[in-house]
């Protein structure tokens, strides 16, 4: 029964309804007397006339007559009036006798009537009577079968509906094996009643209903499995679970048919669970996924393991798995442990893990079971009613313990319904221990309330008391208070959790990668969460990574003038502020926005938001990008904003310490969770999110590939990449970029790039990488080096190939034998300078030819040589040409595009198989459930980053770059690359404004700062100085196709006497007539 809510007009209008009706009832109740003995003659005399009538009619006006002396006298007369002692004698006795039965059984019909105008007061004694009236079914006589089932039908049909569990356990008790099969029908039926008229009282028994009728659907009577199968139906479309609702008459059918079950769980594979699981769902499903378990085929396990990790995911409350952790967590331990498929086992091991956390794992309370609440509803009962019911009303003290437990296993702790159900038993209780005189009166009524609300009061303190950590009341304007879901593609990402914001407070939004941030912050700002204020009642602004680059030839004050939502439209007035946001003259007034460096892309797109006068700033990591100075200007600007919301995802922990007046944390149940305080407080209260603090605490590991051999380099200390007095200018620049540029990395380096936003950092990166070439001074790498990029804009690897998975990506990216990012991104073939080249006549043995390809590359002294293919000849009359003189000849570029695509081919010694690149990204942390089973446009921010590095390291490069790789990766993610790095055996140069990240992995410091390079921290060597490469024993190798590669194995340098020896054996031989060479002393 629910609260009339008097806060709204309607609310009030109900509850003065009810008031009115209730004062109604008061006036025709009829005070009851105690009955005298007069009157209990005149009862007894009445019943031993029913009992000996034989007329069906003259039952049923003694039934009514004797039922008329409870109506009058009320509850005591039962007893008193001698009443239930002749129904209950008849129906308990062992021997029916006729009849008499009959007589009872109308009695027993007439009470119920009764029972209504008592107000359920005979409840407790009739709902005894459940028992002998189904063991009745089992009898001989026919006709008392029909009538006691009517007599069953029509009581549970009275019953308060509170008391539908009680009900029910005289129905299972009577679909025990013991039974006889009548007695199952009518207790099949009952439960299909009881269905149909309580739903949400059977619903929440399903537990440990489905159960014992799963049993009768395997009877030997066949009538029994047919009313089995129906009640089953009946009950399961109670579930109101739309995920498994098409494929509830596949689990009935299982259970019928245990040879369908692989094929039901390859139907439940299929499907994406988004709906919140509640007990009766998992009754239904759980013992499927026992058998799916114990099937032989390692796929079924697997899928069966997958099914339960997904649908636990969506289980909020440890008291709804308690019971179902001891049927699953032993069958999962099992395939875990027995199981050959490490895929597989990984599986089995994440739903092992889901399971133990909604068991309550990690929480501080603790699940009572069903006999704890029992015992603790039975404790109570005992404090509140001192005076024990004893001989005859002692179903009535039962009875209240009974709905008492109901009510809370329901948690239903509303003070109507406790009232409804407990005040008529709670009179009888005063009345019998005569604490009240006058059955009927006001002050009964008064007292047995009182009594009913003091043990709602108990029971709900002893069982579910209060969260001392629920969220107080916070004084200030409220924006926003909403419950909602949220989903992205068929991945559930919120489920019915619930949002608070307060204006002018800072909330940092902290979840793991893939959580659903960024999605979180795009339907707010695109008004698809329910329930939110829409944008003309509450202005939202959503700042987001990036600008769209259509709008790269747009100017600043153009872009914010045309942008939507812009309050100012006055470009004077634009120009103003953004320079007072720190934009120069020349960016404002000449500057393109596709000429801004990452920085101040963000940095505008900040100002354009400020523009907008919002009411809650959504800000998606806006210190990317940032150097220190620009990230201490937006601290200090969102500090001054008293009445401006801020909603923010960001990455650096720093920012987030110094800002944030609330962490908003998304909990491993799909829920947001608001905590007070910074995130330093926030970690205090939830010690596992650590790794949101500190890089070390990650759990997470990455691993990258070790790099291959490299000709010539036996120290880690020796150059292999080199700038010299290099200059650079963009084309249509007014000036330069980057001035006398000098470096050097090695296998050792650990370099960190520093500078402001716009000082030519990520150009520098470019120059190493081979991205952009300068004509001014010397840029020089080993021959067979591999870099790895990840450029500051990493999507732009990816963009093309949404509609691919990331295992598919990498099979694309390296299926000719090469990178073909790394030939897209040179374009070597199709430049102005290469065509030039190419058509230039040269003089070869006295012959003028034209250079066609250089299409090949073999080792010469201490360089190499290059085989050359002619125009108009064949690959007969191809030359081989040393470096030097192609160089000389103007074909450096053609030089370098051999031998990018040489080292390429180098570094693909791995087979370019599923399974390998499944298991290359999961070193990256890119799990194969999003490796191999999702598109790449469904991937978050972070597992994107994570796919780029991973495909940028397949190849095994010898160094790896990275421009800005901490704007998307979580903090847990940047711990394990900071440990991959740690650890991997090339040289690593990283672009960061995330000082914790570079000073903890770099020793190395290149400061860029107005085109120029200042390093700190190397140690340049020349040559091969520095500890030698460890030489280690060559292993077999698998090309790109699957063959295997056999290792050659180093000679072993002989001995003089071991060459002695073997002089001597060919010399004897040679005497015999054998054939022999000298080559055999290099044998």
């Amino acid at each position: 029964m629910d609260i009339p809510n008097s806060s709204t007009a309607a609310g009030a209008a109900r509850a003065a309804d009810r008031s009115k009706r209730r004062s109604l009832t008061e006036l025709q109740k009829p005070k009851r007397f105690r009955i005298g003995e007069k009157e209990s003659e005149e009862a007894k005399q009445a019943l031993n006339k029913l009992l000996a009538a034989t007329d069906e009619a003259e039952r049923k006006e003694l039934a009514e007559q004797c039922a008329g002396f409870a109506n009058h006298y009320g509850v005591l007369a039962l007893k008193t009036g001698h009443i239930w002692p002749a129904v209950s004698t008849e129906l308990f006795a062992k021997k029916i006798r006729s009849p008499q039965i009959l007589g009872a059984l109308a009695l027993a019909q007439a009470l119920v009537t009764s029972n209504a105008l008592l107000r359920g007061q005979l409840e407790p004694h009739l709902i005894t009577l459940l028992a002998p009236l189904l063991e009745l079914q089992g009898g001989k006589d026919k006709a008392v079968a029909k009538i006691s089932a009517d007599v069953a039908r029509n009581l549970v049909k009275a019953f308060n509906p509170i008391a539908t569990r009680y009900v029910l356990s005289y129905c299972l008790e009577g679909l025990e094996n013991s039974k006889k099969w009548p007695t199952k029908m009518l207790s099949l039926e009952i439960i299909e009643i009881l269905a149909t008229i309580n739903p949400m009282q059977v619903l929440v028994c399903l537990p440990v209903v489905i159960p014992v009728v799963s049993d009768c659907m395997w009877d030997t009577k066949p009538d029994v499995k047919t009313a089995a199968t129906k009640c089953m139906t009946t009950i399961t479309a109670l579930l109101d679970n739309k995920d498994i609702e098409r494929f509830i008459p596949a689990v009935i059918e299982c259970i019928n048919n245990p040879d369908k079950v692989p094929e039901t769980i390859h139907q439940l594979g299929a499907t994406t669970f988004v709906q919140e699981v509640d007990a009766g769902t998992l009754a239904l499903m759980v013992p499927l996924l026992s058998r799916g378990l114990n099937e032989r085929a390692t796929p079924i396990k697997r899928k069966s393991a997958l099914i339960i990790d997904n649908m636990c995911k969506l289980v909020d409350d440890p008291e709804v798995a308690a019971p179902f952790l001891p049927l699953l967590l032993p069958g999962l331990e099992h395939v875990h442990e027995t199981v050959a498929d490490p895929e597989c086992r990984g599986v089995v091991k994440k739903a092992v893990e889901t399971l133990k956390r909604i068991g309550g794992d990690d929480k501080a309370a603790t699940v009572l079971s069903l006999d704890e609440k029992r015992a603790k509803v039975e404790s109570t009962l005992d404090k509140l009613m001192t005076t024990k019911l004893e001989g005859f009303f002692a179903p009535v003290r039962k009875y209240m313990a009974k709905l008492s437990l109901a009510l809370v296993l329901a948690r239903d702790y509303d003070r109507n319904a406790w009232i409804a159900s407990m005040s008529p038993h709670a009179a009888t209780w005063l009345l019998v221990t005569g604490r009240e005189k006058e059955d009927g009166s006001e002050e009964l009524d008064s007292s047995a309330e009182k009594l009913a609300l003091a043990i709602l009061s108990s029971c709900e303190e002893a069982i579910a008391p209060k969260d001392t950590e629920e969220e107080e009341l916070e004084e200030g304007e409220e924006l926003c208070n909403c419950e909602f879901s949220l989903a992205y593609g068929a991945k559930i990402l919120l489920n019915r959790t619930h949002l608070r914001l307060m204006r002018g407070r800072r909330y940092g939004l902290c979840g793991a990668n893939g959580c659903g941030k960024s999605t979180l912050m795009r339907a707010i700002a695109n008004e698809q969460v329910e329930g939110f204020p829409p944008r003309s009642v509450l202005k939202t602004v959503y700042v987001e990574h990036d600008i769209d680059g259509s709008e790269a030839d747009t100017g600043l004050v153009d872009f914010i003038d045309a942008s939507e939502g812009v309050e100012c439209h006055d470009k004077a007035e634009i120009a103003r502020i953004l320079k007072n946001y720190g934009f120069t003259d020349e960016m404002v007034n000449h500057q393109a926005i596709g000429s801004l460096s990452g920085g101040w892309k963000m940095k505008l797109a900040l100002a354009r938001a400020m523009l907008m006068n919002a009411d809650i700033l959504l800000l998606d990591e806006p210190t990317n990008h940032l150097d220190v100075v620009n990230v201490a200007w937006l601290e200090n600007y969102l500090l001054g904003l008293k009445t401006v919301t801020s909603i923010i995802v960001s990455h650096d922990s720093g920012f987030l310490d110094h800002v944030c007046t609330d962490i908003i944390h998304y909990e491993g149940n799909y829920k947001l969770k608001r905590y007070r305080g910074n995130l330093s407080e926030f970690v205090k209260k939830v010690p596992r999110a650590a790794a949101y603090y500190s890089l070390g605490a990650a759990q997470t590991v990455f691993k990258f590939p070790e790099p291959g051999y490299l000709e010539g380099i036996k120290t880690k200390e020796r150059a292999i990449l080199k700038m010299k007095n290099v200059d650079f200018q963009y084309p249509g620049s007014s000036k330069k970029q980057l001035i006398d540029i000098s470096m050097q990395c090695s296998l050792a380096s650990r370099v960190a790039v520093i500078g402001p936003n716009g000082a030519g950092k990520s150009t520098l990166i470019k120059l190493l990488t081979g991205e952009l070439e300068s004509e001014v001074g010397t840029v020089w790498k080993h021959p067979n080096l591999r870099i790895a990029y990840v450029a500051q804009h990493a999507f732009h690897h990816i963009e093309k190939h949404l509609g691919k998975t990331p295992n598919e990506y990498i099979q694309w990216r390296y299926a000719t034998g090469e990178d073909r990012e790394e030939l897209d991104k040179n374009d070597r073939m199709n430049s102005e300078a290469n065509k030039k080249v190419l058509n230039q006549v040269f003089i070869i043995d006295g012959e003028k030819r034209t250079v066609e390809e250089l299409v090949g590359r073999r080792k010469l002294k201490q360089s190499y040589e290059y085989e050359v293919s002619w125009v108009g000849r064949s690959s007969v009359d191809n030359t081989w040409i040393s470096r030097q003189k192609l160089e000389d000849m103007g074909f450096g570029k053609k030089i370098a595009e051999v031998d990018s695509a040489e080292a390429a081919k180098m570094g693909l010694n791995r087979p370019l198989t599923a399974k390998e690149i499944e298991s290359h990204l999961d070193e990256v942390g890119l799990e194969p459930e999003f490796a191999s089973h999702s598109h790449i446009r469904g991937l978050s921010g972070g597992q994107k980053v994570k796919l780029v590095i991973g495909a940028a390291m397949w190849n095994k490069p010898h160094m790896l770059v990275l421009d800005e790789p901490t704007n998307y990766l979580d903090r847990e993610s940047l711990g394990a690359l900071a440990t991959a790095i740690r650890e991997y055996g090339g040289g690593v140069v990283i672009v960061t404004h995330n000082r914790e990240f570079s000073e903890a992995l770099c020793n190395e410091v290149w400061k860029v700062d107005d085109g120029r390079l200042t390093p700190s921290g190397h140690n340049w060597v020349s040559g091969n100085a520095g500890a030698a490469i460890k030489e280690t024993e060559e292993e077999d190798q698998v090309d790109a196709h699957g063959n295997v590669i056999k290792a050659t194995q180093k000679k072993k340098k002989l001995t003089s006497k071991e060459l002695r020896k073997k002089k001597k054996d060919r010399m004897e031989r040679r005497k015999r007539g054998e054939e022999v060479f000298t080559s055999e002393d290099e044998l």
